[in-house]
């Protein structure tokens, strides 16, 4: 039996999924009618993007689940018209790549590597970083990309801990949760990496309260999502010293705008929101997987939680 799968993302997506789409469709032996048009009640399944040009699903009434292309929720979930189960994206690719950016720039930092990358001076200065074991990391948010970011850590011998809003155990990881041992790893993290989802409880998270209980000199890294800290005590935590440094990759509006003050910072490091994206061909296998399942009558992998909000 043949499945209706609307492809709703940014037309430009179009020729890059749809023959991956359709491979992991035939590996894993579904027949599907794939296409960026249906009449809205003969479809059984969305594969969807916020950027794309569907904001009302409510049409949709026989679809079965909104697959989503996305790691982040928050720009869907709170679509009164989603009435569907809505699956987040979490993709090996997508993984991968974060692990890679996070472990990459908690290396720049631990090495303290722009010492001798940004010197435009002849002098020959010779610095010593701490062994890794030396170093202690906090992570803030262990789900699928900050688990696996935090593992990765830990193998090179960092001192790691994570921290979440309730109780986790990771082999290998100093686990800490809600308001008392959010407190506890801001103040043992000498490197800072922001990997939690936004909501309205993470909001803001790292505001000037926080950022003052972590240690002089610690570096904060924000691939996670803009929001999660408070500009403003953020830039005057590194105009006093308190903070060393901080490497953003996402911030409140983006493209960031030119004449924001973290472009011109000497103590801010801005990249263009890649510390990793969807890849294609292992996303297209979460999509086939999850229309797998939901044929079969089995639960549906990564459903969020509205309630939640991830």
């Amino acid at each position: 039996m043949s499945v209706n799968v609307l492809f709703a993302a940014r037309d430009a997506m179009w020729p890059i999924y749809e023959p991956a789409l359709k491979s992991a469709f035939a590996k894993a032996g579904i027949d599907a009618d794939l296409r960026q048009d249906f009449a809205p009640n003969d479809v059984d399944y969305i594969i969807y993007a916020p950027s794309g040009a569907i904001r009302d699903l409510s049409p949709y009434v026989n679809c079965k689940a909104v697959l989503g292309l996305w790691a982040g929720v928050e720009s869907i979930i709170t679509n009164p018209t989603l009435t569907q189960p809505y699956a987040r994206m979490v993709d090996t690719g997508l993984t991968e790549g974060m692990t890679e950016w996070v472990v990459g720039q908690v290396l720049r930092h631990h090495l303290e590597l722009d010492l001798d990358i940004c010197r435009s001076d002849a002098k020959w200065v010779a610095h010593i970083p701490p062994l890794a074991r030396d170093r202690r990391v906090g992570v803030l948010g262990l789900g699928e990309l900050g688990r696996t970011a935090a593992k990765a850590l830990a193998q090179l011998n960092f001192q790691v801990s994570g921290w979440s809003r309730s109780a986790k155990e990771i082999e290998g990881i100093t686990c800490y949760h809600g308001d008392a041992g959010l407190r506890d790893i801001l103040a043992t993290s000498d490197i800072l990496v922001l990997l939690l989802p936004m909501t309205a409880a993470t909001e803001n998270l790292l505001d000037a309260e926080h950022i003052a209980l972590m240690p002089k000199g610690a570096v904060v890294i924000n691939p996670g999502r803009g929001p999660l800290i408070d500009d403003d005590a953020l830039l005057s935590a590194l105009d006093q010293g308190h903070l060393g440094h901080a490497t953003l990759d996402v911030f409140r509006v983006e493209p960031l705008p030119k004449e924001h003050p973290f472009w011109a910072h000497p103590k801010v490091t801005v990249t263009p929101h890649i510390a990793s994206e969807t890849r294609p061909s292992t996303a297209s296998e979460v999509i086939a997987e999850n229309i797998r399942r939901g044929e079969a009558g089995e639960p549906l992998l990564h459903l969020v939680d509205k309630t939640q909000g991830y």
